[in-house]
């Protein structure tokens, strides 16, 4: 199904939203109306093309970021329909950094919910363009315009409503184009491939009239172009509306917003007409940013398939049958099966064996793939999720992505003994599919233990185990990943110095150790000056120190927030070595957090709740004593919301309590927002071991 199509008729886009915001029925349709598949599947069903992992089909959820190619118009979108459930993050994370725009779904009912403003700050982040449309709006409770004023208020958006829902609830018809001035109503075929341009009816004239004055205002404000027509009087055509509203999209200046009924299969063709009109191609970025990995020097690359090959690994499969597939977005030149490409974060070089396009886990072969294009490949085994393939003659190293750091772990172990080196290999290779995911061996309790970013991604992960790779485990309770930082401000040196004869070891480092800023982890500073310590030593003085930082000195928990600084030292002639000056390091950092008052900090999540009315004292008297801090109660519909924050070890087993204070009713979504200090009372229960 390839088509050869100009770069500025291609769209790399995202779907993103909270969790049952309508992503995957919503991407069904896409498929469907371009003809990708020939038949619709349902998220509830099972039966979604894009949700085809067995546990996605069970549970109703995504749980992978799936990747697909479509067609409509004369334009090549290429699509990655990624998780609303926060545990699965880091597929939001690495889609969002490689593409060019993204549609935001908010549900009609829900507006805007805790994960849709989390999705909204990794848009933000990476400067992606984005339109938004609002879901679900024949549904009881629907309202299309609190969910627009939500987005102002909660996200500081800047809403452009492009479409007026024609009907509320169940007698939503379809959209009042304000471009066209026309309405589209989808009354003529149950399956939406059909439906009727009329002109606007009497009862929604005046409405419609006030928000095309809103639009065409809004546009011209942002447009000087459009501006000099509006105050001349100067007939404004929709395709002058169009392109202004383009420029001020690519520019993040406004959001379109457009509304539908997925499930109802109303409003996706107007959707995917503005997925063409209004989101970037991969030439609207016109460049790539990167560095020279040897002198460090920034360099801007031309997107451009004629340039010198550039692109960014941004996820990694282990597919059962092919082996290590590795998904990446080419920004510049072009690559040939068969081809030798570098690796720049780790100076080697590997062959592409194969090309594919994929279409959620089926794989469409091709020979050749360019600028702008996001593939997969077999063949780069070394190289995994952020690092930079690219022409070895003409290197670029590109920037990585931020992934958050796991907040909760179990203890693991094969069921039978013979099944150890498997279980080791299942999860080196999940812990390389996913940076999220974090396995490590304690070697005081000879346990395995693994960090996810929550329960549901640990018990996918457990499933996963059993399903794919054929090993049944026992597991651990769940477990808090806490962290250690310091109150205040100390100097403490470091001496690693042996003399047995013959060459010695000589390292001395003196550093001062601070809180950091919150959320900034460990930041060294050299300052180092009259070549007290040789420059060759200084990267050793700070692998010492961080690895010192893996341990703390309360509970030996990671120690985060906290900054050193290297100002003085001294060295030996023949003895010093950067072992000697990686020990230094390491016991000074390790002295500095036993005088710095060290503290036990732990994970605080972001909680909603929703829950009837009639539940709303039992549930809020459960929250206070789970030690949560409430900072809001809405009503939304029928149903009251619960906003606060909780610590994380309260909150196990909560799915279970919920249900039962609302007899099934209620519900609750929450996400890793900041680490705090704990309270004496129950530091003293964490390190006795009884909490």
């Amino acid at each position: 199904m390839e088509k050869n199509i100009s770069l500025e008729r291609i769209r790399n886009i995202g779907i993103v939203a909270h969790i049952d915001a309508g992503k995957t029925t919503t991407t069904e349709r896409i498929l469907y109306y371009t003809g990708r598949i020939y038949r619709m599947g349902e998220v509830d069903e099972g039966t979604a093309f894009m949700d085809w992992m067995e546990q996605e089909q069970e549970r109703g959820i995504t749980i992978t970021a799936a990747s697909t190619t479509c067609f409509w118009r004369d334009y090549q979108i290429n699509i990655i329909d990624t998780p609303g459930h926060v545990d699965f993050t880091v597929e939001v994370e690495r889609s969002l950094k490689v593409l060019d725009g993204c549609v935001v779904i908010f549900c009609g009912v829900g507006g805007v919910e805790p994960q849709s403003e989390t999705v909204w700050r990794q848009a933000d982040r990476y400067k992606v363009a984005r339109i938004a449309y609002v879901n679900k709006l024949d549904r009881i409770g629907s309202d299309f315009f609190n969910v627009v004023k939500q987005m102002e208020e909660k996200l500081g958006a800047k809403p452009l409503i492009l479409q007026l829902p024609y009907g509320r609830e169940e007698n939503f018809q379809g959209v009042i184009d304000l471009l066209e001035m026309k309405a589209l109503l989808y009354d003529v075929d149950p399956e939406g491939l059909e439906y009727r341009q009329i002109d606007i009816p009497e009862e929604f004239k005046e409405i419609a009239s006030e928000y095309r004055e809103k639009l065409m205002e809004r546009i011209a404000e942002m447009d000087d172009l459009l501006m000099y027509k509006f105050i001349h009087n100067e007939e404004i055509s929709p395709l002058d509306l169009k392109e202004g509203i383009r420029r001020a999209t690519l520019k993040n200046k406004v959001v379109p917003v457009l509304c539908g009924a997925s499930l109802r299969n109303k409003g996706i063709q107007p959707l995917l007409d503005a997925i063409c009109d209004y989101l970037p191609s991969p030439l609207d970025r016109k460049t790539i940013t990167g560095k020279d990995p040897f002198t460090q020097e920034i360099i801007e690359r031309e997107i451009d398939p004629e340039g010198y090959f550039s692109a960014l690994c941004f996820k990694v499969m282990i597919d059962p049958y092919v082996g290590k597939l590795s998904y990446f977005r080419i920004y510049s030149g072009r690559i040939e099966t068969g081809m030798y490409v570098y690796n720049v974060n780790k100076r080697i070089k590997e062959r592409i064996q194969k090309i594919v396009r994929m279409h959620a886990n089926k794989q469409e072969i091709i020979e050749e793939a360019s600028a702008g294009d996001i593939v997969a490949c077999v063949g780069l085994k070394e190289t995994v999720t952020g690092e930079t393939i690219c022409d070895e003659e003409h290197p670029i190293l590109l920037e990585s992505m931020h992934f958050p750091e796991p907040v909760i772990s179990m203890a693991i172990e094969p069921i039978s003994k013979g099944d150890q080196d498997r279980l080791s290999l299942a999860l080196d290779k999940i812990e390389e599919e996913d940076p999220t995911f974090k396995v490590k061996y304690n070697n005081e309790t000879n346990q395995t233990i693994i960090w996810g970013m929550g329960e549901l991604h640990l018990e996918i992960i457990l499933e996963r185990l059993k399903r794919e790779f054929n090993v049944s485990t026992r597991v651990g309770k769940p477990q808090v990943a806490y962290k250690e930082t310091i109150r205040k401000k100390v100097v403490s040196e470091g001496k690693f110095i042996q003399q047995t004869g013959g060459k010695g070891q000589y390292g001395k480092v003196v550093i001062e150790v601070e809180p950091g800023e919150k959320n900034s982890g460990l930041v060294f500073i050299n300052k180092i000056t009259r070549g007290v310590i040789p420059k060759e030593f200084i990267p050793a003085v700070e692998e010492g120190v961080r690895e010192a930082a893996q341990t703390g000195v309360l509970a030996n928990f990671p120690v985060i927030d906290i900054k050193v600084t290297l100002v003085d030292g001294a060295y030996h002639e023949v003895d010093s070595s950067e072992f000697s000056f990686r020990m230094a390091g390491f016991l000074a950092l390790k002295e500095a957090l036993r005088k710095g008052e060290p503290v036990l900090l732990e994970p605080i999540m972001d909680i909603e709740v929703i829950t009837p009315e009639e539940y709303l004292g039992d549930v809020l008297g459960d929250l206070n004593a789970r030690r949560a801090e409430i900072i809001s109660l809405g009503q939304r519909g029928n149903v009251r919301t619960i906003r606060g924050y909780v610590p994380l070890a309260e909150m196990f087993g909560y799915v279970t309590k919920i249900r039962s204070l609302t007899q099934g009713r209620g519900s609750y979504t929450m996400e890793p927002s900041f680490y705090q200090e704990v309270p004496k009372e129950i530091l003293d229960k964490i390190l006795s071991g009884i909490y």
